[in-house]
C-alpha cells in the first residue's frame, strides 16, 4: 500500500521531470522542447509508426538507401562513361537495362515490405479504446490516446499505453494482468490502484473532476522498476510498479478498471525495448560488395596497362609507318581514351544481372520454405512464413542460437504428474500414461473435469485410508498457496501467479481437498466433502532468495500448525533431525532424472505460547525501517525449522513436440545454444535438463565462479583454456547466470533523455581508458561464456537479451540466430543475424518481427539442416560460378589486345554480352542455384556433419577467387584455342575473317561453360536437361538471328556480323576446335574434383575424430538439485490475501 504521509517527493531529481496532469489536454500539448529552430513534443502521442515511407518520400528515399551500396554507384559511373563517344565501346542499353531492373527489383521488394508495415501500423494504431470525454467515455482509436487521458479497460482488453490504475471493479481495485507481450510468461500478474484512488474515483463523474498530478521518472526501458508520485488534494502518494499497467499487458479476471495514461506511443516501456529496425543483409552482400572494390582495382589495372599499352604501340606505329597519316591526337591522350574505353569493356566483371539474379534466388528459396510441409503445423494452420528479404543462406552458416524459454521451448502447461507420500510414488509419466486407464473422479462432485490422472491407487488410498500423512499432503496443497478464486455461476475457477500453484491446487481439488474461498484472515477448503475453515496466522511469502513459502494456520479445533512447501535444496535443511531423507532423496533424484519440476512438502504443529512470542518479534520486524527483509528473514526462520516431512510432488512443463531432439541435433551440428528467459533461474534450469540444453554429467558454472574467474584470469589463460573450441571438457560445463549480474557488464538502464547536441558534447567527455576498461569486461566476459557449451541467462530483459546477442556477435565474428515467440523477445530478434518468431499464443510480434515465422521450434530442424545448409551451398555455387562464367566471358579481350594493336576492338559481338547474361548461360546458373540439391531433408537431418561441412569449408572469398582464375585459364583456353585454330588457314575471306573469329570465341566459351556447369550440378534430373538445352537453342537461334542478313539491313551498325555464325558451325574443322577447347578446359575441374573424392570418398561419414553427443544417463552430484518450481517473479499475492477486503464474492 502506498503511504501519504511518508511519500518522497521525486520532484526535484533530474530523473523525475515527468509531470503529468490529469485531464488536461492543453498543458502537454503545449509544453516542448527543441534545439534551435527544432522543436519536438515532450509528450508523445499514441501512434505507432515502424514503417519507413510514405507516398512522397518511397522514391527519393528509396533511391538514396540503394545508392549507398557500392555497385549501383559503379554501375552508374560506368553508364555516365559509356555516354561519353570518345569513350563507349559498347552500346547504351547494354548498361542502361541492367542498372533499372536492379534499382526497380529492390525497389519493389521495399514498397511490399512496407505495405506490410503500414498495414499492421494501421491496425494498431486503430484497436478501439474508451476515453474520457466530459463526463462519459467515449469510444475511440489507440491512436487518439494521449498523456493525461483516463481510459477505461475492460475484461481481455490489450493495455494501450503506460497506464496508472486508479480503480478496479475487484476488490481493493486489484486488477490482473497477462504480461506475455512484455516478459514472456503466460501466468497473471497482480496490480492494484491506491486505497485513495480506489475510494474516490468509481465513477466516470469522479474521474472527470481528477486533477492529480503524477511526477515520475522520465521513459526508460526499464520494465520492473517504476517510481513517482501522485500530488492530489494536498496529499502525496507514493506510486511503484503495482500501480501501474503497461502496453501491451491483457486484462484477465478483471471486469473494468480505470486508469489515468502516464507514457504513450514511443515513450512507452515496451517500445524502448523495441530497438530500432537494423538493416540485415546476407554475408553473400558483404562478399559481393568488398568484390566490387577489388574487381574495379582489377579493372583499373588491366585498363591502365592496355592504355599505356595503346599509346606505346600507337608511337611505335607511327614511326614505322611514316607515310601514313599520322593520329589525330597524340599517344598520350589516344591512351587515356584507350584507358576508359577497356575500362567500360571490362566493367562487366562486376555482373549487372548477378543482383536480378540474386533476388530470384532469394525468392524462391523463400519460397520453397513456405511450401514445405515438414514446417506447416496442422493444429493452428500455420505455415513457415519467409519474409521478403535476402538471408536465406545464412540459415547454413548459424553458430549460436538464443531462444526464449516460455511459449518457445515450452507449451508453458503445468501438469501434474507424480507425487511422493510416506516414501511411496504415485502416478506416471507422460511416456507411461498411455498403459494405464485414467482415473475416474465421479466420486467428486467439485472436481475439475480436464484434470488427468493415471494412477488408480492414490484415489484409493485418499478414500480408503485414515493416514494423517496422505491427507496432510493434500490439505498442505490446499491451505500453503496465494492463489486467488472466483465462483463462476457454480464452478469454481483458480487464478495464480503461476502455473505451477494453479497445477498443484487443482490436483488437490481432484483428490478431496477443495479450495473453496479465502479471506484476509481466513481460508476455507473442502475436505473429503466436509468444509473446514482455517484462521490465517501468518502467511510467509515466497521470494527468490527464501524459496520456499509458509502458511501458519489455526483449525476449527484450536490446533495451530505450519505448512512449507519449497525447493528441495532449503527444505530438507530444516527438517527435525529425526526425520530419515535417504529414501526420500533418491525419489528426488527419480523425479529429476525425469525433468520434473519438484517441490518437497513440510508441516509442524506450534504451541499456541510459542505462536504469541513469535508473533510479537514478527511485528517488530515488520516495522523496522532499516534492513526490512533481513530483519523478517531472521524470524521467518526461527518458526520454519524443526519441520517433519510429508512429501514431494512433481510436476511437468510440457515442452513443444521434438525440442529435445532439436536441440541435440544443433549441438551435433556444433551449433551452441543459449537460453535467454525472463522467467527465474530454477524453472530455467529445470527446463534446461528438460530439453538436452544441459544434461546430468554437466558441470554447472554459476555467478560467483564466473566472477572469480573473470578476476583472476588474463587473455592469455582464456585463449589457452577455450574450451569451446578444443576438448571434451566444453560438453560438460554450461553456465548459468542473471539480468542482474549482466546488468554489471551491459549498461542497458536509460538515463534521462538528451539533446543531440548534449549526447554529442558527452561523448567528448567519456575517459578512454574507462571505455577500454569496460570493452575489455565485456570481452573477457563474453569469452569465457563461449567456452561452455550451453549457456542459461535468467531474469534477462528485452533489451539485456538483444546486448547478450549483439556482445556475442561483436566479440566472436559468429552468426547468429535468435528465436521467440513474445513482444519481449523483438528487440533480440532485430539484434541477430537471423531472427526467428514462433507464431504462437503470445501474440503475433515476434513472428511480424522475425525474418522467418514458424509454428514449433522443431521445425529448426527443416529449415537450417535442410533448407539452410542448401540456400547456402546453392548461393555460394551460383555466386562462383557466375565469377566464373562472367571473368571467361570477357578476359579473352584481354589477349585480344596484344593482337589487335591495343584499339579496344571487342573479341565478341556486343549482342553476345548482352544475351549472355540474361540467357545463355544463365539458366544453368539458376538451375545451380535454385534447383541443385545434393541430399533430401531426411538424410540431411540424419546427418549433422553435413551442415558442420557446410560452414567449415573453403571460404567463399577463396572459392570466389579460384574461380575467378579458373575463368581467366577459361579465356585464355578459348581464346588460344580459337587464335591457334585460325593460325595457318585458307579459305574464303567470309570463312576465318576476325567475325568468324569472334563467333568460334564465343561458341567455345558457351560449350566450355555449360560443362563445367554440368560438373559443378549434384543432381541431374530433367530441369538440369532443360536448363542447358534452352541455353544452347537460345544461343544458336539468337546468334543467327543477329548474324542474318535481313538484321544488317536494318541496321549495319548494331547487326555487323553478317553470317558468322552460320560460317563457324559450317565445317568439322571447327567442331573438332570446339572438341579440344571443351576438353582441354575441363581437365583442371576434372582433375580437382576427383582429388577431393579420393580425399572424402564419403560425404556421409562422420568428421573423422569428431564424436556425436549423446545424453547420458543421470548421475548423481552433476549439480546441486535439480528442483524448481514456479514462483512468481513477484513476491506473490501475500500482501493480498491479508488485506482488510474480503478476496471472494
Amino acid at each position: 500500500m502506498s503511504s501519504a504521509s511518508t511519500a518522497t517527493d521525486p520532484g526535484n531529481d533530474p530523473d523525475f521531470s515527468w509531470e503529468v496532469k490529469a485531464n488536461d489536454r492543453s498543458y502537454h500539448n503545449k509544453d516542448q522542447k527543441g534545439f534551435l529552430c527544432f522543436r519536438k513534443k515532450k509528450y508523445a502521442d499514441n501512434i505507432i509508426k515502424t514503417s519507413k515511407y510514405n507516398v512522397l518520400t518511397f522514391l527519393p528515399l528509396n533511391l538514396f538507401e540503394q545508392y549507398h551500396q557500392p555497385h549501383v554507384i559503379y554501375f552508374t559511373f560506368v553508364l555516365i562513361l559509356q555516354s561519353v563517344p570518345q569513350i563507349s565501346t559498347l552500346p547504351v542499353y547494354v548498361f542502361v537495362i541492367p542498372l533499372i531492373l536492379i534499382l526497380g527489383s529492390r525497389a519493389l521488394r521495399e514498397l511490399i515490405n512496407d505495405i506490410a508495415r503500414h498495414k499492421n501500423d494501421t491496425l494498431v494504431n486503430n484497436k478501439p479504446c474508451e476515453i474520457l470525454s466530459g463526463k462519459t467515455f467515449q469510444m475511440q482509436k489507440w491512436k487518439d490516446v494521449q498523456v493525461g487521458d483516463i481510459v477505461c479497460l475492460r475484461k481481455d482488453d490489450f493495455v494501450p499505453a503506460d497506464i496508472l490504475l486508479l480503480y478496479s471493479t475487484e476488490p481493493g481495485s486489484a486488477c490482473y494482468v497477462e504480461t506475455a507481450g512484455i516478459d514472456g510468461e503466460t501466468n497473471l500478474k497482480y496490480r492494484h490502484a491506491l486505497r485513495a484512488t480506489h475510494c474516490a474515483l468509481q465513477t466516470a463523474e469522479a474521474l472527470a473532476e481528477f486533477d492529480g498530478i503524477v511526477t515520475c521518472e522520465t521513459p526508460n526501458s526499464i520494465l520492473h522498476s517504476f517510481t513517482g508520485v501522485l500530488s492530489w488534494k494536498d496529499t502525496k502518494y507514493s506510486l511503484s510498479n503495482n500501480n501501474l499497467l503497461l502496453r501491451d499487458c491483457r486484462i484477465r479476471n478483471t471486469a473494468v478498471c480505470y486508469g489515468l495514461v502516464i507514457h504513450a506511443g514511443r515513450d512507452t516501456k515496451i517500445m524502448k525495448n523495441c530497438g530500432k529496425v537494423k538493416l540485415k543483409k546476407s554475408k553473400v552482400y558483404d562478399v559481393v560488395e568488398k568484390s566490387v572494390l577489388y574487381i574495379t582495382i582489377l579493372i583499373t589495372i588491366m585498363s591502365l596497362f592496355l592504355g599505356c599499352g595503346a599509346g606505346i604501340w600507337n608511337t611505335l606505329y607511327s614511326e614505322r609507318h611514316y607515310y601514313l597519316p599520322p593520329s589525330p591526337v597524340s599517344s598520350a591522350l589516344l591512351g587515356f581514351y584507350l584507358f576508359w574505353g577497356y575500362f567500360s569493356m571490362f566493367c562487366s566483371l562486376i555482373p549487372f544481372f548477378l543482383y536480378v539474379s540474386l533476388e530470384l534466388l532469394y525468392t524462391a528459396h523463400n519460397y520453397f520454405i513456405k511450401q514445405d510441409l515438414e514446417m506447416y503445423d496442422s493444429e493452428t494452420d500455420s505455415p513457415a512464413q519467409a519474409k521478403g528479404n535476402s538471408l536465406c543462406d545464412l540459415l547454413g552458416e548459424i553458430d549460436y542460437v538464443f531462444t526464449d524459454k516460455t511459449g518457445t521451448l515450452t507449451q508453458n502447461v503445468m501438469t501434474f504428474r507424480k507425487c511422493c507420500i510416506g516414501g511411496r510414488i504415485f502416478g506416471t509419466t507422460s511416456i507411461e500414461e498411455g498403459k494405464d486407464q485414467e482415473v475416474s473422479f465421479a466420486w467428486n462432485k467439485s472436481a475439475d473435469p480436464s484434470f488427468r490422472f493415471y494412477d488408480q491407487s492414490l484415489c484409493e488410498e485418499i478414500c480408503g485410508s485414515q493416514d494423517p500423512l496422505l491427507h496432510d499432503f493434500f490439505r498442505a496443497i490446499a491451505l500453503c498457496h496465494t492463489v486467488m478464486v472466483d465462483n463462476n455461476e457454480g464452478l469454481l475457477v483458480y487464478k495464480a501467479a503461476s502455473p505451477d500453484e494453479e497445477a498443484l491446487v487443482t490436483a488437490a481439488r481432484n483428490f478431496g481437498y477443495v479450495f473453496r474461498s479465502r479471506t484476509q484472515d481466513s481460508i476455507t477448503v473442502i475436505e473429503m466433502g466436509k468444509e473446514r475453515t482455517y484462521s490465517i496466522l501468518a502467511l510467509l511469502d515466497f521470494d527468490s532468495i527464501r524459496k520456499r513459502m509458509s502458511i501458519l494456520v489455526q483449525n476449527e479445533e484450536g490446533k495451530i500448525k505450519l505448512y512449507t512447501k519449497g525447493a528441495d535444496c532449503v527444505i530438507l535443511q530444516r527438517l527435525d533431525p529425526s526425520c530419515h531423507t535417504e529414501t526420500f532423496i533418491d525419489v528426488l533424484d527419480q523425479f529429476a532424472e525425469e525433468t520434473l519440476r519438484t517441490l518437497c512438502l513440510a508441516c509442524r504443529e506450534v504451541e499456541e505460547q510459542d505462536y504469541k512470542t513469535w508473533k510479537l518479534k514478527c511485528d517488530e520486524a515488520s516495522v523496522t525501517l532499516n534492513n526490512r527483509e533481513v530483519a523478517l528473514e531472521k524470524v521467518y526462520a526461527e518458526m520454519e525449522c524443526d519441520l517433519q516431512l510429508i512429501g514431494a510432488t512433481a510436476i511437468e512443463d510440457k515442452l513443444q513436440r521434438g525440442v529435445p531432439e532439436t536441440i541435440q541435433l544443433l549441438r551435433d551440428g556444433n551449433i551452441k545454444v543459449w537460453m535467454l528467459t525472463g522467467d527465474k533461474q530454477e524453472t530455467a534450469v529445470n527446463i534446461g535438463y528438460s530439453c538436452n540444453l544441459l544434461s546430468s554429467d554437466m558441470q554447472i558454472v554459476e555467478e560467483n565462479e564466473l566472477r572469480c574467474l573473470l578476476e583472476t584470469t588474463d587473455d592469455c589463460v582464456l585463449k589457452e583454456r577455450d574450451l569451446g573450441e578444443t576438448g571434451d571438457s566444453s560438453s560438460k560445463k554450461a553456465l548459468v547466470i542473471t539480468g542482474d549480474f549482466l546488468s554489471t557488464f551491459i549498461h542497458t538502464s536509460e538515463a534521462q533523455e538528451m539533446s543531440a547536441w548534449k549526447k554529442f558534447l558527452s561523448a567528448f567527455k567519456r575517459k578512454e581508458v574507462t571505455d577500454q576498461s569496460a570493452e575489455l569486461r565485456r570481452k573477457r566476459l563474453v569469452e569465457l561464456a563461449c567456452q561452455h557449451q550451453s549457456v542459461i541467462c535468467c531474469r534477462m530483459t528485452p533489451k539485456q537479451k538483444a546486448s547478450i546477442v549483439e556482445l556475442v556477435k561483436k566479440n566472436k565474428k559468429v552468426t547468429t540466430l535468435a528465436i521467440g515467440d513474445g513482444g519481449n523477445d523483438v528487440n533480440m530478434l532485430k539484434t541477430a543475424h537471423v531472427g526467428v518468431g514462433i507464431i504462437g499464443k503470445e501474440g503475433l510480434q515476434a513472428a511480424l518481427v522475425g525474418d522467418f515465422a514458424l509454428a514449433q521450434f522443431s521445425y529448426l530442424q527443416n529449415l537450417l539442416f535442410f533448407h539452410g545448409r542448401l540456400s547456402f551451398l546453392r548461393i555460394s555455387n551460383f555466386f562462383c560460378f557466375y565469377n566464373y562464367k562472367t571473368f571467361a566471358s570477357l578476359i579473352h579481350n584481354f589477349w585480344f589486345a596484344f593482337f589487335n594493336g591495343f584499339s579496344a576492338l571487342i573479341g565478341c559481338d556486343s549482342w553476345f554480352l548482352l544475351w549472355n547474361a540474361i540467357m545463355f548461360t544463365l539458366y544453368p546458373a539458376l538451375y545451380i542455384g535454385i534447383i541443385d540439391k545434393d541430399f533430401d531433408s531426411k538424410t540431411s537431418l540424419k546427418n549433422p556433419h553435413l551442415y558442420i561441412r557446410g560452414k567449415r569449408g573453403t571460404p567463399l572469398p577463396t572459392k570466389i577467387i579460384v574461380y575467378i582464375l579458373y575463368g581467366v585459364y577459361t579465356s585464355l583456353v578459348m581464346f588460344f584455342t580459337a587464335y591457334f585454330g585460325f593460325y595457318d588457314t585458307s579459305g574464303p575471306p567470309r570463312t576465318y575473317s576476325y567475325h568468324v573469329f569472334a563467333y568460334v570465341v564465343s561458341n567455345i566459351y558457351i560449350l566450355a561453360v555449360i560443362a563445367e556447369a554440368l560438373v559443378l550440378m549434384s543432381s541431374y534430373t530433367l530441369l538440369a536437361l532443360l536448363a542447358v538445352v534452352l541455353s544452347l537453342i537460345n544461343y544458336l537461334v539468337v546468334s543467327i538471328l543477329c548474324t542474318l542478313p535481313s538484321a544488317y539491313a536494318s541496321s549495319a551498325v548494331n547487326f555487323n556480323f553478317l553470317g558468322a555464325m552460320l560460317h563457324s558451325i559450317s565445317s568439322g574443322y571447327m567442331w573438332l576446335i570446339y572438341l579440344f577447347g571443351v576438353v582441354v578446359n575441363l581437365i583442371p575441374s576434372l582433375f580437382f574434383r576427383s582429388w577431393c573424392r579420393l580425399i572424402s570418398p564419403n560425404q556421409l561419414a562422420p568428421e573423422k575424430g569428431r564424436k556425436m553427443k549423446v545424453r547420458s544417463a543421470f548421475r548423481r552430484g552433476g549439480y546441486k538439485r535439480r528442483s524448481s518450481y514456479a514462483f512468481s517473479h513477484t513476491e506473490g499475492f501475500a500482501k493480498i490475501v491479508t488485506r482488510k477486503e474480503c478476496l471472494q464474492n
